[in-house]
Formats: structure tokens, C-alpha cells, sequence
């Protein structure tokens, strides 16, 4: 397994020592223990695919997967995160190969200004793995902790559903 290299964030004397899998990579790093997983992600590591968006938990711009499931990265203390699996949109598809929610919102215009698009695309595929009815209200129901302040919901939907509906294929 490839490995990050350590990085070191400016702290003062309380750094704390993290360790997690982060897009399949182990990395360990010292950080203040009030840093939140958005600005460990985003700052100590340099992966901005993340967005910031209201930083209180309530756009979802800052969707990742940790251990499979979909957590708002704002919310998250990264210290509380030692040993888990974390990936971010960087880490979701392949080099040269689109994940198919990626794909997806490419084929289904999901997108407008892009700033919600990661979170979006991170929530489309978590939801993928948990319990979701089949119609599109459904769909739209269990994106609601995702905001699209452009109004893109209807191809966000589409999105979604062309990767439900090709998996059950």
C-alpha cells in the first residue's frame, strides 16, 4: 500500500498523532486536536477536492466516506478518525477511470457551478451501499443533507438513478 507522506500541520505543543487510510493510502500526521477532517483533508494534505461550504454540517459540500459511510467532513474532528478508511473524491474513481456516479453526472449534466458536485457525487455513492426506496422522491430524500444552491436537483436525480438502475442490470 502506497504511503502519504507525513505531514506535519503547525501546532503548538498539544499535536496529537493521527493514523488513517486515506484513498488507499496509510497516513499519519500531527495534528491540533480541534482540526476538523474538512481542514485536515484540505489543508494538511492538499486534496481541495473537498469543499467548504458552510462549515456548520448543513450543505453537504463536504461529503466523504469513512468506512464506507457518508459523513460531513466539517462535523468530523479528525483526531476521532485514528484506524479508519477515508476517502475523498480524489479517491473515489481510478487514474483514467471514472467512478460510474462520476461518470453519471457527467453523462446527466448533474452539475452546474461544480461546488457541490464532490459532496453530491460522495453522497450519490454511499447511497448506492443503504437502504433508498426506488423512486426518484426517494432519491431526492436521502440526497437532502446535499445542497445544489444552482438548482441542478433534477439531473443530480437522473444521476443517481442511471448508477441504481445500471447495478441492478
Amino acid at each position: 500500500m502506497a504511503t502519504h507522506t507525513q505531514a506535519e500541520a503547525p501546532v503548538g505543543d498539544n499535536a496529537v498523532p493521527v493514523r488513517f487510510t486515506l484513498n488507499g493510502k496509510d497516513t499519519a500526521l500531527k495534528l491540533d486536536p480541534r482540526t476538523t477532517l474538512l481542514d485536515c483533508v484540505r489543508e494538511s494534505l492538499s486534496l481541495t477536492g473537498t469543499k467548504k461550504g458552510c462549515d456548520h454540517g448543513q450543505c453537504g459540500a463536504c461529503t466523504i466516506h469513512v468506512n464506507g459511510r457518508r459523513v460531513n467532513a466539517c462535523l468530523s474532528l479528525a483526531v476521532a478518525h485514528d484506524g479508519d478508511t477515508i476517502t475523498t473524491i480524489e479517491g473515489l474513481g481510478e487514474p483514467g477511470r471514472l467512478h460510474p456516479m462520476q461518470q453519471a453526472f457527467l453523462d446527466h449534466d448533474g452539475y452546474q457551478c461544480g461546488y457541490c458536485t464532490s459532496g453530491q457525487i460522495m453522497s450519490g455513492a454511499a447511497l448506492l451501499n443503504e437502504p433508498c426506496g426506488a423512486s426518484d422522491g426517494a432519491v431526492r430524500e436521502a440526497m437532502s443533507g446535499n445542497l445544489c444552491r444552482c438548482g441542478a436537483y433534477k439531473n443530480i436525480v437522473s444521476a443517481v438513478q442511471s448508477v441504481r438502475i445500471m447495478r441492478k442490470a
